[in-house]
């Protein structure tokens, strides 16, 4: 069974920076695609940033040129680098894989209904 633990959430200042992880283990597939959501209260749950089995990437519209998703194959764990943080950006952060990766990279962070394992999520307060 797949298991995903995510790290690195607390509380920042607005223009501040944080660096979220998830460890991921039970794999029993080697190409996967994982991607980073978040959830606001009151708020339906969004894709932020996903990666794919190639190592492509992709991300939100809202996060671009402030957020970068990476992989580390030999660790088995993905970051997501936050920085120049927004009060919006605040939120609970999960990361969510699909094993095996079945859809290009566009798809998975539109598409958390899609995503075959969760982490429990960690959550990134923000404040002005």
């Amino acid at each position: 069974q797949v298991q995903l633990v995510e790290s690195g959430g607390g509380s920042v200042q607005a223009g501040g920076s944080l660096r979220l992880s998830c460890t991921a283990s039970g794999y029993t597939y080697s190409s996967n695609c994982m991607g980073w959501f978040r959830q606001a209260p009151g708020k339906q749950r969004e894709g932020v940033a996903a990666i794919g089995s190639d190592g492509s990437t992709i991300y939100a519209d809202s996060v671009k040129g402030r957020f970068t998703i990476s992989l580390d194959n030999a660790k088995n764990t993905l970051y997501l680098q936050m920085r120049s943080l927004k009060p919006e950006d605040a939120a609970m952060y999960y990361c969510a894989a699909q094993s095996p990766c079945r859809v290009p990279v566009d798809i998975v962070v539109v598409s958390p209904n899609g995503m075959d394992y969760w982490g429990k999520g960690t959550l990134v307060t923000i404040s002005s």
